[in-house]
């Protein structure tokens, strides 16, 4: 009898040793983020931010920075107190007489807002002179007089803003320059998309989308 009841608790023993352990799974609240462009050059790294008032340049800025277009053109167009212009894939060959004059093959509806100005930091679309106003598809520039260029409202869409470096862009358009306006030393970039949290924005860039 107490040989049986030995082999019962045993048995008991080894049961409880097998048996799996659960855990409650713990959900971690999802943190939503904003998708952000990053502008590294020579003279510093600049913080963009696009507007979801003009869907169409923003989805367009997207996918040419995520796709690498941007890395390895250069700022051709710099003017203190006015503005620096890049984007031109044409800026990434040996030819600086063709600089300004291409494009990825097609163009962007303008989207004028009325709340999107040209002020210090501003970044718009550069385009010809088709009367639609449509946009370059790729070539933008980034607004460096303090005061702003209001001329240019509801002339040429702007679609973003610097939330970091505005100094950065301020530095390059003071840059060495010679014919049209284009630097003596080419002021390249690498454009990348990166993604940042609400809290992230406001402590990093002091920025409230």
């Amino acid at each position: 009898m107490k040989k049986f009841t030995f082999i019962i608790l045993l048995t008991g023993l080894v049961y409880a040793g097998c048996k799996k352990k659960t855990t409650t799974p713990i959900n971690t609240p999802v943190v939503a983020t904003e998708k952000i462009i990053e502008i590294k050059t020579s003279f510093g790294t600049m913080y963009m931010w696009l507007y979801k008032q003009t869907p169409q340049h923003r989805a367009n800025f997207l996918k040419l920075a995520d796709s690498g277009f941007f890395d390895g053109t250069t700022f051709h167009r710099i003017i203190q107190n006015f503005v620096i212009q890049g984007g031109d894939p044409l800026s990434k060959d040996s030819d600086p007489a063709n600089d300004g004059t291409g494009g990825p093959g097609y163009t962007v509806p303008a989207e004028f807002v009325d709340s999107l100005k040209h002020d210090y930091g501003a970044i718009g679309a550069a385009r010809d002179n088709n009367p639609l106003k449509a946009s370059n598809g790729c070539q933008f520039y980034v607004v460096t007089n303090k005061t702003g260029d209001h001329n240019l409202d509801k002339n040429y869409t702007v679609f973003g803003k610097l939330i970091g470096g505005v100094d950065i862009a301020y530095t390059i358009s003071k840059q060495s320059k010679g014919a049209n306006d284009r630097p003596l030393t080419n002021i390249s970039m690498d454009v990348n998309v990166i993604e940042k949290t609400l809290d992230q924005l406001k402590t990093e860039f002091n920025f409230v989308p």
